[in-house]
């Protein structure tokens, strides 16, 4: 009876997941790929609703202007002004840092800023650089989605060794399953964009590398506060922190990437 309990809630779990994911897939794809100031808009809210979830996961008593610092530099991102959105999370980590100085939390403040407004500014980057914005974070979107669906799926029909011995759903099976079906993804995105062949595997399969990477990393935060989800804004995922520290990861590998190797763009097919 209770295998049967134990299958019955991992379907439940599957169908909720399937749901949350069929809402807002979509309307992630929408929003980037219309770019500008509704990408902006989307970026600030997310930033302040993840805000939200660090505040609560570190029990700082500082919420309402750990939001405000966090929105701070989508303002001018929606103004269209990147450069100045970049120098407003710089001037809003120092602002973290001083306001929280008392608190006993700088560090882990202004930390916090830099990983839950620093990732949705790097897509926001990512999409509106000066290269085939919309085809990249597109690309790197799905190539991560792709990676998180397929460690899901292969860990749980090949289970095997744990990644982490705290994390019983990361097996190193799931792991390089996500790997491996990245690397397809690359192949795909190569001949969707008429890049190299070799380059787009190579970083298909880097990106699940990140992305996973992410992954463990908000995990090693959550085990350190002792919490299980950052919240339960996305219902069968947890919180917001729980899905987007991968994507977050990879967007802000990729335009420092883009930026600093503007060749590699080229490489990938997605120079204009």
């Amino acid at each position: 009876m209770a295998p049967q309990k134990q299958h019955d809630g991992q379907l439940g779990d599957l169908r909720l997941r399937l749901v949350s994911a069929g809402v807002l897939i979509p309307f992630g794809l929408y929003v980037v790929w219309a770019g500008g100031l509704l990408l902006a808009i989307a970026c600030g809210v997310f930033a302040a609703l993840m805000a939200y979830e660090w505040i609560r996961m570190t029990a700082s008593p500082s919420m309402k202007a750990f939001v405000v610092l966090a929105i701070l530099p989508f303002i001018p991102a929606a103004l269209g002004a990147p450069v100045w959105a970049v120098w407003a999370l710089l001037g809003a980590m120092i602002a973290a840092s001083f306001t929280h100085s008392v608190s006993g939390k700088r560090g882990a403040e202004s930390f916090g800023l830099l990983y839950v407004a620093g990732m949705p500014l790097c897509l926001f980057l990512l999409r509106e650089g000066p290269w085939d914005g919309a085809a990249a974070a597109l690309i790197f979107m799905g190539i991560v989605w792709g990676s998180d669906s397929a460690a899901y799926f292969t860990g749980r029909q090949l289970r095997g060794p744990l990644l982490h011995p705290d994390s019983p759903s990361k097996t190193w099976s799931g792991a390089i399953g996500a790997v491996i079906f990245s690397a397809l993804c690359g192949a795909l995105a190569a001949h969707l964009t008429g890049g190299m062949l070799t380059a787009w595997v190579l970083i298909g399969g880097l990106v699940s590398i990140i992305a996973q990477m992410g992954d463990m990393f908000e995990s090693s935060l959550k085990r350190r506060y002792g919490i299980k989800d950052s919240s339960g804004f996305v219902p069968g995922h947890g919180g917001l922190l729980d899905r987007v520290d991968g994507l977050g990861m990879v967007c802000v590998v990729m335009v420092l990437a883009f930026l600093f190797a503007p060749n590699f763009v080229s490489v990938l097919g997605l120079a204009v």
